[in-house]
């Protein structure tokens, strides 16, 4: 399961690949992985079981009967378990390692006999600081359906069960294929509130920027728009799987499911629109953000000029009368270092010069626009 709370490229661009050389079909488990967990719902229009299996060939009772089976596997860790599947549904090798080996990017395969759809669930961290992207692979069979989360502590599925187990909606009287669109219609649905997160999220950042814009904030809006990435890369190619759905029939499919798969497929496009929006948001915020800064730059910079502009005329005086010219060697060496108001001369035409530049920059409407920048300062 990959966990972007705090992203990096290996979390971002994450796909499974096969050692050079392996044979096709091979199975990857980690050594300390936790076992893999069974758990079934059978289900008629009028009553359902659900139960927690041991091993994979208890399925094969419920498998003979009319009712739909809904097989659950939460968690990859056990060789032995994964065995018994293949076994019991009959998978082929490369079926099962698209399965085990994850991640895998978002497809559909036909075997003939059973139809394969690996997804990737995506689900929001606790108080909307990040999202967690785990694999969830489907395949449906005849009267029945095997799903696979990645996931040991999720159950990521749990809603789609107690619609069934409490009887809402009609998915009791409807076969395995409407329970594959309900769980792919979930899955699709639960990008949602993860964008609604990051809606939430760039909102702050965009006000953050125009306020009192940092290096955190440019920092954040990178991984915000690095994250919105790894969500584009998880919903083009299922838009695509979906699509492949509703555009090819399959036997497996009623014409009546195909027709609700129509609505999960605009409800990927749904997503697209808002992730490419939520991106380009992004990028304007990061230009608002250099604007910003470069803007907060000329204001110093123009400070700086009112500051020096008046005193470099008031440098020149007191730079011409620090000169060490004896006035008592020619008249012209300094006299009016002996006149009795010299010194206060020279300071009233400093403070005339001073007092005209401050005037003439008032004029020019400079001060109004530095009062405007300390208004500001003094808000945040």
């Amino acid at each position: 399961m990959i966990n972007l709370s705090k992203p990096t490229d290996d979390d971002l661009f994450d796909y499974h690949y096969d050692e050079p050389g392996s044979l096709p079909g091979t199975l990857e488990f980690e050594e300390d992985a936790t076992p893999s967990k069974l758990l079934l719902l059978d289900y008629t229009e009028n009553e359902t079981e659900f139960t927690e299996l041991t091993t994979p060939e208890e399925c094969l009772s419920y498998l003979s009967h009319p009712s739909v089976s809904w097989v659950n596997v939460l968690g990859l860790g056990s060789q032995e378990i994964w065995q018994g599947v293949g076994r019991v549904f009959k998978l082929h090798p490369l079926a099962l390692e698209d399965v085990v080996n994850v991640p895998q990017r978002p497809k559909v395969e036909d075997y003939g006999q059973y139809l394969v759809v690996i997804t990737q669930n995506v689900r929001l961290k606790e108080q909307a600081k990040g999202f967690y992207i785990e694999q969830v692979s489907l395949i449906l069979g005849n009267h029945y359906l095997l799903t696979v989360e990645e996931n040991h502590q999720g159950d990521g599925l749990r809603q789609v069960r107690d619609r069934i187990q409490m009887g809402k909606g009609i998915i009791r009287t409807q076969g395995a294929d409407y329970l594959m669109y309900s769980i792919l219609d979930a899955i699709v649905d639960g990008f949602f509130p993860v964008l609604e997160a990051y809606g939430d999220r760039i909102h702050d950042l965009e006000q953050e920027v125009i306020t009192h814009p940092s290096r955190k904030t440019l920092r954040t809006l990178y991984r915000i728009r690095r994250e919105l990435l790894a969500l584009r890369r998880q919903i083009w190619p299922l838009r695509d799987a979906i699509k492949l759905l509703v555009r090819h029939p399959n036997s497996l499919i009623g014409q009546d499911v195909q027709i609700e798969l129509r609505d999960c497929y605009d409800h990927t496009l749904q997503v697209m629109d808002l992730v490419e929006t939520y991106r380009e948001l992004t990028s304007e915020i990061m230009n608002v953000y250099f604007s910003s800064v470069g803007n907060k730059t000329n204001e110093i910079m123009k400070v700086l000029t009112v500051i020096a502009t008046i005193f470099n005329p008031l440098t020149f005086v007191v730079g011409v009368y620090g000169m060490n010219f004896n006035p008592e060697a020619s008249p012209w060496n300094m006299p009016e270092l002996n006149w009795a108001w010299g010194y206060p001369l020279v300071w009233g035409i400093m403070l005339s010069i001073s007092g005209g530049l401050i005037y003439l920059f008032w004029r020019w409407g400079w001060f109004e626009d530095l009062s405007t920048d300390l208004e500001v300062e003094d808000d945040r």
